[in-house]
């Protein structure tokens, strides 16, 4: 997995790509990052797949914050991106959610 940070001049935001390889996608038809920054809904930021198996998506974040996230693999599996800057324990689980500082 992959996360790259593009800060943009002059602008309180930062574009932001969210990248899953075909290696940890397992086959998945479908992959939405989810977290803090879109409510959590699993819904709201559908990942573009790519001929070479992998998944990516591009969001503008704000910046001088942090965002909890996780990737859900057709809408039942989930997973943690092991580049994030941090990871954090889930209070709604036995599990840990990633975490972007922009």
């Amino acid at each position: 997995m992959s996360i790259k940070k593009q800060f943009i001049k002059n602008k309180s935001v930062c574009k932001v790509t969210f990248r899953v390889p075909k290696e940890v996608s397992s086959g998945a038809k479908a992959v939405n990052v989810v977290g803090e920054f879109n409510g959590w809904d699993m819904n709201a930021t559908p990942m573009k797949p790519h001929k070479n198996g992998s998944f990516s998506t591009t969001i503008n974040l704000d910046v001088n914050k942090k965002y909890q996230f996780r990737y859900v693999m057709d809408g039942v599996g989930w997973k943690n991106d092991l580049e994030a800057d941090n990871h954090i324990h889930c209070p709604y689980g036995n599990c840990e959610n990633s975490v972007i500082i922009i």
